[in-house]
């Protein structure tokens, strides 16, 4: 990927799209929530003995990886918002979805990366 957040490129992902924001929407409301991009921070995956013992069995195509705590609590696709609510601790109120706008192309300056 060429940014970390994923959502960049020609052609964007709504997944990634809306998982970004859905991360954002944790942090913003006060949850801990911390994400790394196996191309940004391959240091990351290594250093976490739970990661690199997912990835030598399983290999980067079964990311994504999400560990709550510590263990793994969700693999091969994002986490939606609720499920992401639900490992922060969060009100299930606040876990209303708000699905953020894909642009039609990502150019400089089009807000996609």
């Amino acid at each position: 990927m060429c940014c970390s957040s994923g959502v960049c490129g020609p052609v964007v992902d709504q997944t990634l799209v809306t998982f970004a924001a859905d991360v954002d929407w944790v942090r913003r409301v006060g949850g801990d929530i911390q994400r790394f991009n196996l191309a940004q921070q391959p240091a990351a995956f290594v250093a976490n003995a739970t990661v690199k013992a997912f990835l030598d069995r399983s290999g980067q195509d079964a990311l994504p990886l999400v560990l709550v705590d510590g263990e793994v609590a969700l693999a091969g696709r994002y986490p939606r918002r609720e499920e992401l609510a639900r490992w922060a601790k969060l009100s299930p109120a606040l876990s209303l979805p708000v699905e953020p706008q894909v642009p039609s192309k990502c150019e400089p300056g089009a807000g996609c990366c």
